[in-house]
């Protein structure tokens, strides 16, 4: 049977937040982001 990639949760540290527009609803971020092109993500504080 094939594998199940991508089914599972990734945490990356260490992104920087470039700029933030609240009026279009965009968040400007500098690193790479894991996952599929228009996915979801969850941004929260770093726990460090």
């Amino acid at each position: 049977m094939a594998g199940r990639m991508g089914n599972e949760q990734v945490t990356a540290r260490n992104l920087v937040v470039v700029k933030a527009d609240a009026e279009r609803n965009i968040l400007v971020v500098r690193g790479a982001v894991p996952g599929a092109n228009n996915g979801i993500i969850l941004i929260g504080k770093s726990g460090k």
